[in-house]
């Protein structure tokens, strides 16, 4: 079996920001965001003929990660009619009948690595696909069996892929990010670090301990190296608590998985009556027959 695990957070901002004109529902609500999280599971399912589906949410912004560096990510800024869709996403995803995991002290990155860990150990899974460009999940890659899935650019990116765009194996994206540092997650990394001297002394050492202190001693060109090794030295703490941000948990760390087995995960079709329930509710008659198949 395949399994695709879907960042739906990601597919709710991509949607409402999209330059298409707005969807409304009811009263005016803008649903533009949960419009199109629903088209895209609906041609994933399809088209994709996924059979194995499970879908991860922040249901608040803000997680764990905020008590540990002030400066990360909240919902500051985030549009209140986008935060407003995040109940209604969850709702829809529901009333599909795919799995939900809605995220609270975790993150949906999270949920996902922890779903993407968990079910990789079935040998009945042949391949898992995370469907997200995004960089934080490139660290869960494992060879070509666990991948992520750029959809919009229809780009795969296995452990290989990982390298060539990252600069770095999965098993360094978070030591890299500790450097060069994720402005949407909202922390800086290092001064003077940036995308090339961070992946090029990850990618030679691995982890941020094996750096030697001393430039002199890094057998990898790196320009403006004593700079760079000075700095590491000096912000060394900073750089072991942005790895610690920046690295996904698993459910050995609490994250809330109940699924226990990949089954649990296959997509029976939709409840006729409970979407027709939610088009209703929420006033999407567009969205009434947009399921593949129903239970």
């Amino acid at each position: 079996m395949q399994i695709h695990l879907v960042d739906a957070t990601y597919e709710l901002f991509r949607a409402h920001f999209s330059p298409r004109p707005p969807v409304r529902g009811r009263d005016g609500t803008v649903l533009s965001g949960v419009s199109g999280l629903v088209e895209q599971l609906c041609l994933l399912l399809r088209d994709q003929g996924a059979t194995h589906v499970g879908c991860a949410t922040d249901r608040v912004i803000r997680s764990f990660r905020n008590d540990r560096y002030a400066g990360y990510k909240t919902d500051a800024g985030v549009p209140p009619e986008l935060l407003a869709q995040f109940p209604v996403a969850e709702a829809a995803i529901e009333a599909l009948g795919i799995v939900l995991w809605p995220m609270v002290e975790f993150e949906a990155d999270d949920a996902i690595a922890a779903a993407a860990d968990r079910f990789a150990a079935d040998p009945r899974v042949e391949r898992i696909v995370i469907c997200t460009p995004d960089k934080d999940l490139a660290q869960c890659v494992r060879g070509d069996r666990v991948v992520l899935w750029d959809r919009r650019r229809d780009l795969v990116y296995d452990e290989a892929g990982v390298r060539a765009k990252w600069g770095v194996p999965p098993a360094g994206v978070a030591d890299r990010l500790a450097l060069v540092g994720d402005a949407a997650d909202g922390f800086p990394g290092l001064p003077g670090w940036g995308e090339k001297s961070a992946a090029a002394v990850v990618a030679r050492y691995g982890r941020l301990e094996a750096i030697p202190p001393e430039a002199d001693a890094w057998d990898v060109a790196v320009r403006g190296a004593a700079g760079l090794a000075a700095t590491l030295r000096e912000h060394r703490d900073d750089a072991l608590l942005f790895r610690d941000l920046a690295t996904l948990r698993t459910a050995s760390d609490g994250v809330p998985i109940p699924q226990a087995d990949a089954d649990d995960l296959r997509w029976a079709g939709a409840d006729r009556d409970r979407w027709a329930a939610f088009c209703d509710e929420w006033g999407l008659p567009r969205l009434a027959n947009r399921p593949p198949r129903w239970r």
